[in-house]
């Protein structure tokens, strides 16, 4: 009996300690993914722009297709807005209803936060 106490208590404290080290990792880490594929999308954004003069369109889906979003049920994953002067953000949204994982170009880099431009 005593024995089982100890096991399930070490057992509690592992998961414990295994989620607090989780949670204060780096968005680098936990992220990655998701980091990664928004920075090839961000190198496709950047170069149409160089191109064109200005942002892609929000509902131009072929032109979003081709700079590698990817459209899902509600929109494309990340979220891509963009506001008059210029800049955009791509936003990785949940159902948990944020903050969330965020670029915005005038920051040029990535955190956990709230969109900065609205829909």
């Amino acid at each position: 009996m005593k024995k089982a106490a100890i096991v399930i208590i070490s057992i509690l404290l592992v998961i414990i300690v295994s989620l607090t080290i989780y949670w204060n990792l780096p968005i680098d880490i936990t992220r990655r993914a998701d980091i990664q594929y928004g920075n090839s999308l961000i190198q496709n954004i950047e170069i149409y722009k160089k191109t064109n003069h200005y942002l892609p369109e929000i509902n131009d889906w072929e032109t979003l297709n081709k700079l590698g979003f990817k459209k899902e049920d509600l929109g494309a994953q990340p979220d891509y807005r963009k506001n008059g002067n210029g800049s955009y953000e791509l936003i990785y949204l949940d159902d948990l209803g944020g903050p969330y994982l965020i670029w915005n170009s005038n920051e040029k880099k990535w955190s956990i936060d709230f969109p900065k431009i609205q829909k």
